[in-house]
């Protein structure tokens, strides 16, 4: 498997909630996803639109319940080895929520929490698929990003594991640094400083991609969700918005705007009709001649004499 094509991918996201045929209702409405029962386990449902799965939904497991977990979206993270995935994250301050497992004919994966706190897991595919489109389709996700409480911290932390590289620190002024991180110079998602006021503790939050943040919005709020944030314009022209579903699972969508339908062209002015022509001015009319001039008489020929020499013609000039 290329490290460049699979491993530090963001390949899946779970929901974890306390009631899926709500979940299943909100999101289909939210976001367009219909979901299927996996053939693996059915009490897994997968979240698609068309052909294409992009995530998963479970119950929140009554182990996790009992350690305090809340219903949530898990990042799923492609690793080259799960093991030494697993083992650099431990020496990094990662910590192990589940050891590494393996689901038939699907893959093996592993739950880990990074230094903050934040849960995401490593997995490695039984068969490695395609890489995705430049262009997220709609159902899919289009965009992560990380709320934690030490974002150079973090950044640190999962660019030694997943080779993740920082592509551009935007300043957002009190709000602190949009940290902007991708590999190869593709961007993947941010980091920055976590709002206590909205958790205490650090998250991942995907973004879908959907046809209109607005009424995905609008959509979340009718089925019983929350909107927290926006909708809003983002840099580059798209539109967000994040929300809590209502099991307590936050939730974003992004959409681009829509381009723009090129003007018309505008008609050829018509030809401006030529000018009549003028009419030639009459002629006119002949005035009186002039009084000729007497006829003066003949000059007296002189007495013959001998004829005068001839001039030479004078030159002309060459040509």
């Amino acid at each position: 498997m290329a490290q460049g094509s699979f491993h530090g991918r963001f390949v899946w996201q779970e929901l974890m909630t306390e009631d899926t045929a709500k979940a299943a209702t909100f999101y289909s409405k939210v976001v367009g996803w219909h979901t299927q029962p996996s053939a693996v386990d059915p009490t897994y449902s997968q979240f698609g639109i068309g052909g294409g799965y992009y995530g998963g939904m479970m119950k929140v497991p009554d182990e996790a319940r009992a350690a305090g977990a809340k219903p949530q979206w898990l990042p799923y993270i492609g690793a080259a080895d799960v093991e030494a995935s697993v083992a650099a994250a431990e020496r990094l301050g990662g910590t192990v929520k589940r050891a590494a497992h393996d689901i038939p004919t699907v893959g093996r994966f592993a739950i880990l929490s990074d230094p903050q706190g934040a849960a995401f897991a490593v997995f490695k595919p039984a068969q490695e698929g395609t890489a995705p489109p430049a262009t997220p389709p709609l159902g899919s996700f289009a965009w992560m990003e990380l709320a934690t409480s030490n974002y150079e911290a973090a950044f640190d932390f999962y660019s030694k594991l997943f080779g993740w590289q920082a592509l551009h620190r935007m300043d957002m002024g009190p709000q602190g640094v949009y940290l902007i991180f991708g590999a190869d110079g593709v961007q993947r998602g941010g980091i920055y400083k976590l709002n206590q006021e909205r958790s205490s503790r650090p998250y991942w939050l995907p973004y879908a991609a959907v046809a209109s943040a607005d009424a995905a919005a609008a959509a979340a709020t009718a089925a019983g969700g929350r909107v927290i944030v926006g909708p809003l314009e983002v840099p580059g022209g798209g539109r967000i918005a994040q929300v809590i579903d209502p099991s307590g699972a936050m939730f974003a969508v992004h959409s681009m705007a829509a381009a723009k339908p090129a003007a018309p062209p505008k008609p050829a002015a018509p030809p401006k009709p030529a000018a009549p022509p003028k009419p030639a001015a009459p002629p006119k009319p002949a005035t009186a001649a002039a009084t000729p001039p007497a006829p003066k008489p003949p000059a007296p020929k002189p007495a013959a004499a001998a004829p005068p020499a001839p001039k030479p013609a004078a030159p002309k000039p060459a040509t």
